[in-house]
């Protein structure tokens, strides 16, 4: 069940009086951005994205939100060995010199037990590293050797059910509209996906589903290591990619949506391409803004679990996005009921197909939309969100 919530229209502007503090991994102009909210600031969702853009961090593609200490998603997770992965896929590698393409070999399911100690052996298990960048060197030098097992997009979610804060299963943003006024329910979109992760597990460069929001909480083990182009550059990777996989490119021209192509940061420096990384350990939030390429890798036995969500920004992107047209199961929402709701005065011209405002990279979500949109919940249980819980 969603819970929506009422906040107090009084509180401070977004801009002023935020004790966060904001850390910057610089590698390009303000580089991914780490925040640090405190227990008040954390239990507002919705207004922390709004603030955390109002600092820069959308413009990076990417930033890290390290929860107050106090605050845990789960009591324990010593109770979940025979939770069930329907699908693990056995990821092959194959390409030379940074171009790599990943194709996913589907592999019987297994309990959470069983997949543990598979990437705990001696055949998966991260090799010796004494930093991050040897690790690094290490991935990139073995991608295509020992195809390492992902439990991938299994359907539910490790948060208790009683938690408030940051819970992946209701976040309660626009994002809400499409189930809870069109019925419409897209697993891992709308709903949250756990990952089980090994040594080498990958996910390839890619934007979220209608270039949306995500976000990434690192349950338990080892970390994850993430690349991301700022959506201002995005261009430019899909013309990179385009020229060194020309085939792929003909076929489809989303196949970056495929989540098959592999660029090794040398190829991205050696060609200019803006990029930033970071690293992600347990008790760790990850947030991708709209249209942010990412791609990354684990450093060992570990689980995450993530969903998309939405904000008014995220409106222009929807409407830009371009989408797979070689693949049935791709997914896509229709724009008309955002563009209705929260653009009126545009609707109109959506409708004939005129709406052709160019997007503004730099824009962050106006405070004044996300008090809108806050001013609208309520703080009756929603049908929306009926995600298992694991327990």
């Amino acid at each position: 069940m969603c819970f929506f919530f009422i906040f107090n229209k009084q509180e401070l502007p977004l801009s002023f009086g935020m004790a966060s503090d904001a850390v910057s991994q610089n590698h390009g102009s303000k580089g991914i951005m780490t925040f640090y909210p405190t227990a008040e600031e954390f239990k507002n969702f919705t207004r922390y994205i709004a603030y955390i853009e109002s600092q820069g961090a959308h413009k990076a593609g990417l930033a890290k939100i390290v929860p107050p200490k106090e605050w845990k998603p789960r009591s324990s997770y010593d109770d979940i060995d025979d939770l069930m992965i329907p699908a693990p896929i056995q990821q092959v590698v194959t390409g030379q010199s940074g171009l790599f393409q990943q194709y996913n070999i589907q592999r019987k399911s297994m309990t959470l037990r069983e997949f543990r100690k598979i990437a705990n052996s001696d055949k998966f298990c991260s090799p010796h590293y004494d930093d991050f960048e040897e690790l690094e060197r290490k991935y990139w030098k073995n991608v295509t050797f020992n195809p390492p097992i992902y439990g991938a997009d299994v359907n539910g979610s490790l948060y208790d059910p009683e938690v408030k804060e940051w819970n992946i299963c209701h976040l309660n943003t626009i994002l809400d509209t499409v189930e809870c006024e069109s019925g419409i329910t897209i697993e891992g979109v709308n709903t949250p996906y756990l990952y089980f992760g090994m040594w080498k597990t990958t996910f390839a460069w890619h934007t979220e589903d209608m270039d949306l929001y995500s976000i990434n909480y690192l349950h338990f083990g080892e970390p994850k290591s993430w690349y991301c182009v700022p959506p201002e550059h995005g261009k430019r990777l899909e013309r990179l990619a385009q020229g060194f996989f020309p085939g792929s490119s003909q076929n489809c021209e989303a196949f970056l949506r495929h989540k098959m192509t592999l660029i090794s940061p040398s190829i991205l420096k050696k060609y200019s391409i803006p990029f930033d990384k970071i690293t992600q350990e347990a008790g760790e939030f990850m947030v991708t803004f709209p249209y942010a390429y990412h791609a990354g890798f684990n450093h060992g036995f570990n689980c995450a679990e993530s969903t998309n969500f939405a904000t008014e920004r995220w409106i222009e992107y929807g409407k830009h996005a371009v989408l797979c047209s070689c693949r049935k199961d791709m997914v896509k929402i229709s724009m008309d009921v955002f563009v209705k709701k929260f653009q009126p005065d545009r609707y109109e011209q959506w409708l004939a197909g005129r709406d052709v405002a160019p997007i503004d990279h730099s824009r962050p979500t106006p405070e004044s939309i996300t008090r809108e949109w806050v001013s609208r919940l309520r703080t009756v249980p929603s049908a929306c969100c009926s995600t298992p819980t694991i327990r």
